[in-house]
């Protein structure tokens, strides 16, 4: 009889394309998986795994069993699934990924509230960038995903996903204490100033290829702006140390915000620049009682900041 672990290996190594991306998809040792592996070749009497290089690919009978792995996989996850709608209370473990301001500014309420709430229920959490956390729900890496998109550019959200939408962040542009428009408009003032008045100034960006460093170019040229991208920072609290000390100006999203430094001005900006926040979870696992608890807990703890 097939070892599900196993196939749950192997269908990891499908998915990552390498020992190395299943081992971490996993959670375990790059020897675990090779260990799992070659249990599982032996299970079923021929290789499953061919030398391709450095790496290894699937041989035929490794794909075919490899897809037989992901629909038994799936269907465990929805028998699970249906037993604990049966039960009808949250327990078990729950993965959840979430993106950098959401893990500060979001979840902490919304964890203690699960905690106090459904004591028998165990939440891990993984910071994840918002493709990387939907991807990883698809995969089965993770239960629920926090992600954003744009006003102005959607991201899109595999078939396979359920979403809801949990708040709108607004952002403001954050800029030197000197700089010539930092006191042209109060830090809590009504009025804003528009993307285009930034033409002349550099700016501080996340990762080339990322959701937001894409949304940020494609924006700024909407205003007629080519950007200049003089920076790459990932935190957003690295972004206004860079700020601070003069070395361009950055989005500031409020969610999670924290202290800014005193080198450093908000404007909001009258261009309605802002986030969407949503989770995502398998609509496979749309009747898991965990599920609906941790969906409720951010809902109720994004309310807070609407």
């Amino acid at each position: 009889m097939l070892n599900l672990e196993r196939l749950r290996t192997l269908d990891a190594l499908a998915r990552h394309g390498s020992v190395s991306g299943a081992a971490d998809g996993l959670h375990v040792t790059t020897s675990a998986v090779s260990q799992q592996l070659a249990k599982l070749e032996r299970e079923v009497g021929q290789p499953l795994l061919a030398r391709n290089g450095r790496g290894v690919r699937l041989t035929d009978a490794g794909r075919l069993l490899a897809d037989h792995a992901a629909r038994i996989i799936s269907q465990v996850e929805l028998a699970q699934a249906d037993v604990e709608a049966q039960r009808g209370c949250a327990v078990g473990e729950l993965r959840i990924g979430a993106f950098p301001t959401a893990m500060r500014g979001l979840l902490p309420q919304a964890l203690a509230a699960l905690r106090a709430g459904h004591p028998e229920l165990r939440v891990g959490v993984r910071e994840r960038e918002p493709e990387e956390g939907m991807a990883a729900v698809v995969r089965g890496d993770l239960d629920l995903a926090l992600a954003i998109d744009w006003h102005n550019k959607r991201m899109p959200v595999p078939a396979e996903l359920t979403r809801t939408h949990l708040l709108d962040d607004a952002v403001d542009i954050a800029v030197p204490a000197g700089h010539r428009l930092a006191d042209g408009i109060g830090s809590s003032g009504k009025a804003g100033i528009s993307l285009a008045a930034f033409g002349d100034d550099d700016w501080i960006s996340w990762n080339e290829g990322q959701f937001c460093h894409e949304w940020l170019v494609f924006t700024l040229r909407g205003t007629g702006i080519e950007p200049r991208i003089a920076h790459i920072a990932e935190e957003h609290h690295t972004q206004l140390a860079f700020v601070e000390a003069g070395l361009g100006v950055c989005v500031a999203p409020r969610l999670g915000r924290g202290p800014v430094p005193p080198g450093v001005r908000l404007l909001p900006v009258c261009d309605s620049v802002r986030r969407h926040v949503y989770a995502v979870w398998r609509a496979d696992a749309d009747r898991r009682p965990s599920i609906r608890a941790a969906v409720d807990a951010l809902r109720q703890a994004a309310a807070v900041l609407r």
